[in-house]
C-alpha cells in the first residue's frame, strides 16, 4: 500500500463513506488533474465522470483560473468582510447580480408579489409563472452549499416575522429533499437514510411529493425503454399536491414563510429530473399564496442545467447559467455554491432581493442586524476563482461547448437501453442519473444492501472512469472540457460495468 494511502486509514475520517469498508481496501489517491482527467500516485489515469462531487466546470488546472488565483496571491489572498471590503467580492456580487437577471421573466421591485391564476391540472397546459417577478440584487457569501442554504433559511424566517405573515414561520420541501448537513439545511431535507439519527436536533418542516415520474403513483404509464417524464400519463397530480398543501396550511392562519426546491433535477433524492412545466406551475402556487421562493441551485447551477428544455439546444443565445430561470422562474432567494469557483475553493451565495435586503435595515439601537456570518465570507482567493469562472461561463466558446456536450451525452446515454438492469436514465442539460433496477419492466428495485450502484462504480474505476452512486442511480455530471470521445468512454465504461456486475449476480 501507498504510503499516502496508509497515512488516509491511519487519520483520516471521509464523508458519507462505512469507514470499515473503507479500511478494507487500498484507497485511490488522487494526485494531479487536467481537464477532464485526474491521475493517483501509481500514474494511473481515470476520467472524472462526477466533476469531483459535481464541483468541477471547466476541467482541472484550467489556465485562466490559475492565472486568477496567482494574481490574486500577489495582492492579499483573505482579509476579513465583517467591516471592510474589498476589490475582488466586490466585482464579483456585480456579476452575479447581473447573471441572476432571468431572461423570461419582467422584474418587479415592489416587495408585494402579484398573485398568479390557479394554475390547470391538463397535461398540455403550459401554464407558467406571473410575469412580474422580483429581482435579486443583493448577495451575501458563505462557505458551501449548506451555509448559503442556510443564510436563505434564516433570511425567509425572519423576514416573514418582520412583514407580519407569521410569528412561527413554516417551511416545506418535496420529497427526498437534500439541502445540505447543517442544522437549519437538514430540517428542510428529507432523506431519512441520512437525516433522521438527527431528528432531536431539527425543527419540522412539511413535505410534499416529489415529481418522480418513474416512480409515480399517480403515473398511468406502463414502462418504456424512454425517460419516464416523456411517455408519462398524468394530471399534474403532483402539482395539485402543492395547491393542497398551501390551502390547507393558509387555513391554519399561519401560511407557509415559504417553499424550497432544486430546480429540474433532485441531486442526491437520485438525481430525479423534473417534467417541463412543473417548476413554473409551482412557482405561481407559491406566488398565488404569497409565499416566498427559495431555489436550492448548489448542484443546478452555472450552467449545469444547459439545453434541458425543449427548443434550447437550437437557441445557443437562450443559455441562462440559473435552472429555474428556464422556466422564466426568478426565485426570492437563489443559493449557489458547487461549481462556483469551478471547482477550485469552497465558496457559496445566496442572492435575495431589495425588499429583504431593507427588512434588515434600522437604527443601531434596533438590532435589526442579520447576526450571521463566516469567517472566509467573500475572501479575495475565492472571488478571484468565481470571477475567471464566471467569464470563462459566459463566453460564447463556452456556451457552444455545453449545447455539444449536452447532446453528445444524450446520444450516447441513448445506447444504455439495451441493458434490462437500466430502468430510467434522466438528463437535465450536462447532468444525468442512470436507476438501475432489477428488471426494467417491472421497475423493481434492488435493495440498498446489494449495493448495486457502488459494484457498478467499482467496476467503472476498474475501466477508468470515476463516479459515485447515489443508492441504485449512477450519477453522470462530466467537466464542460470533457471531448465527444471521453464522454463515449464514460457511458461506454458505465454499460460494461452494469454487464459484468449482474452477470455475476
Amino acid at each position: 500500500m501507498h504510503k499516502l494511502a496508509e497515512l488516509d486509514h491511519r487519520y483520516l475520517w471521509h464523508p458519507f463513506t462505512q469507514m470499515r469498508d473503507w479500511l478494507k481496501e487500498e484507497p485511490l489517491v488522487i494526485v494531479s488533474g487536467k481537464g477532464a482527467v485526474l491521475r493517483d500516485v501509481h500514474g494511473s489515469e481515470y476520467l472524472d465522470a462526477n466533476s469531483s462531487i459535481w464541483t468541477n466546470l471547466h476541467g482541472h488546472n484550467h489556465p485562466a483560473i490559475n492565472a486568477a488565483i496567482r494574481r490574486q496571491l500577489k495582492k492579499i489572498a483573505h482579509s476579513s468582510a465583517l467591516g471592510f471590503a474589498s476589490e475582488p467580492a466586490s466585482l464579483l456580487a456585480e456579476k452575479l447580480v447581473h447573471a441572476a437577471i432571468c431572461p423570461l421573466a419582467k422584474p418587479s421591485t415592489s416587495p408585494t408579489l402579484p398573485s398568479a391564476p390557479r394554475v390547470t391540472q391538463e397535461r398540455g397546459a403550459r401554464k407558467g409563472p406571473p410575469a412580474d417577478q422580483p429581482t435579486l440584487s443583493k448577495v451575501f457569501f458563505s462557505d458551501d452549499g449548506s451555509t448559503a442554504m442556510e443564510v436563505a433559511l434564516k433570511l425567509a424566517y425572519e423576514y416573514a416575522r418582520r412583514i407580519g405573515r407569521s410569528p412561527t414561520p413554516r417551511f416545506l420541501s418535496v420529497e427526498g429533499a437534500y439541502h445540505g448537513d447543517t442544522v437549519g439545511a437538514v430540517s428542510l431535507g428529507h432523506i431519512d437514510l441520512f437525516h433522521k439519527a438527527y431528528g432531536g436536533l431539527l425543527f419540522k418542516s412539511d413535505t410534499v411529493m416529489a415529481p418522480y415520474c418513474y416512480r409515480c403513483p399517480f403515473n398511468r404509464a406502463k414502462p418504456e425503454r424512454a425517460d419516464a417524464r416523456e411517455y408519462r400519463r398524468c394530471k399534474w397530480e403532483c402539482v395539485s399536491k402543492v395547491e393542497q398543501r398551501f390551502a390547507r396550511q393558509k387555513k391554519t392562519g399561519n401560511p407557509y414563510a415559504a417553499m424550497v426546491v432544486e430546480p429540474l433535477m433532485q441531486g442526491a433524492a437520485g438525481m430525479i429530473a423534473q417534467p417541463e412545466g412543473w417548476l413554473a406551475r409551482i412557482a405561481g402556487i407559491v406566488r398565488a399564496d404569497g409565499a416566498q421562493l427559495i431555489a436550492d441551485e448548489v448542484m443546478t447551477g452555472f450552467g449545469r442545467t444547459t439545453a434541458s428544455r425543449a427548443g434550447a439546444e437550437k437557441n445557443v443565445r437562450f443559455d441562462p447559467i440559473f435552472a429555474c430561470h428556464q422556466e422564466g422562474v426568478q426565485p426570492d432567494y437563489l443559493a449557489v455554491a458547487k461549481g462556483m469557483t469551478g471547482g477550485y475553493l469552497p465558496m457559496a451565495a445566496t442572492l435575495t432581493t431589495q425588499a429583504v435586503f431593507d427588512a434588515f435595515l434600522g437604527g443601531y439601537s434596533e438590532f435589526k442586524t442579520f447576526f450571521h456570518g463566516h469567517s472566509f465570507t467573500g475572501n479575495q482567493l475565492g472571488s478571484a476563482a468565481s470571477l475567471a469562472s464566471l467569464n470563462q461561463l459566459l463566453s460564447p466558446s463556452c456556451r457552444r461547448a455545453r449545447h455539444t456536450l449536452a447532446r453528445s451525452l444524450q446520444e450516447n446515454l441513448a445506447t444504455l437501453w439495451r441493458l434490462p438492469q437500466v430502468g430510467d436514465i434522466r438528463q437535465a442539460g450536462l447532468v444525468a442519473g442512470i436507476e438501475l433496477v432489477r428488471d426494467w419492466r417491472s421497475r423493481r428495485p434492488f435493495d440498498l444492501t446489494e449495493r448495486a450502484g457502488i459494484r457498478v462504480c467499482e467496476a467503472m474505476a476498474r475501466r477508468g472512469v470515476l463516479t459515485r452512486p447515489i443508492g441504485n442511480v449512477i450519477a453522470l455530471l462530466p467537466p464542460y472540457c470533457s471531448t465527444r470521445s471521453q464522454v463515449s468512454k464514460m457511458i461506454e465504461a458505465l454499460g460494461d460495468a452494469v454487464e459484468e456486475t449482474f452477470r455475476k449476480a
